[in-house]
């Protein structure tokens, strides 16, 4: 089997650890300066992964937009844009969303076996659909099929709360990118960054702080989460995103 895909797990939050607002509207959590930066480390994965919530709610389009990356990418034998993820429990997907009409990449959507057929007949060519598990997709699953079946060897995971818990929760994050915006949210019906989990890092086992970096009126924090930390720190001829490599400074 191949080694699981680097996990890239990338998301910003309000102070008091809110993803979103309760109102239709997408609350933006981020600044331009910061966008640009998502969209560097975007361009450094092979696959970018959302819940099926994200893509109902959000309609990202999960491409990357600046013009010299695409053609990097492409002088490089890759496609202008990640390969996009997403998984569902209920099989719930519009086919019409942006997901699965903008760029040209490959759309994988996985849930269980029992949606598949289901799926497949709804989405047609827009997406290859795997079937993984009697009720339920678990991370560790989809990581191994994404490596095996899809060469996959780097997943940037952009969200929703669910899918970020069930990573963290699993212990399958190498690292985790998360941005603080400069104000509070405070509403009980709005999606909070993660929910309830044994998430292995506590006050006994601290997560490692690899790096801070203020973008504006925002903050960045950069954490190692696993062994293989650093191994996507982009080559220093074009670290747009701004990162060293950190990896050898470790404990």
């Amino acid at each position: 089997m191949s080694e699981r895909p680097y996990v890239t797990l990338s998301c910003a939050m309000s102070i008091d650890g809110y993803l979103d607002s309760a109102e239709p509207a997408r609350l933006a959590m981020s600044n331009a300066a910061d966008l640009d930066r998502v969209d560097d480390v975007r361009a450094q994965h092979d696959a970018i992964m959302v819940g099926a919530s994200t893509v109902r709610r959000d309609n990202p389009r999960l491409l990357v937009r600046d013009a010299e990356r695409r053609a990097r990418r492409l002088a490089s034998g890759r496609q202008e844009s990640p390969a996009k993820v997403t998984v569902t429990a209920s099989g719930d997907l519009p086919a019409e969303a942006a997901f699965f009409t903008a760029g040209e990449g490959p759309r994988i959507v996985y849930c269980p076996r029992g949606r598949a057929s289901q799926l497949r007949e709804r989405l047609g060519h827009r997406a290859i659909v795997v079937g993984l598990g009697d009720e339920c997709v678990t991370m560790d699953a989809l990581l191994d099929d994404l490596g095996t079946h899809h060469g996959v060897r780097s997943l940037m995971v952009e969200g929703g709360g669910t899918v970020l818990t069930q990573f963290l929760g699993a212990d399958l994050v190498d690292e985790l990118h998360l941005v603080v915006a400069p104000f509070f949210v405070g509403e009980a019906g709005a999606p909070r960054v993660v929910g309830p989990s044994a998430f292995p890092w506590t006050a006994s086992r601290r997560a490692h702080l690899a790096d801070t970096r203020q973008i504006g009126d925002v903050v960045l924090l950069r954490y190692a989460l696993s062994d293989r930390f650093g191994l996507l720190d982009p080559d220093p001829r074009h670290a747009e995103a701004g990162w060293g490599s950190v990896a050898a400074e470790r404990p």
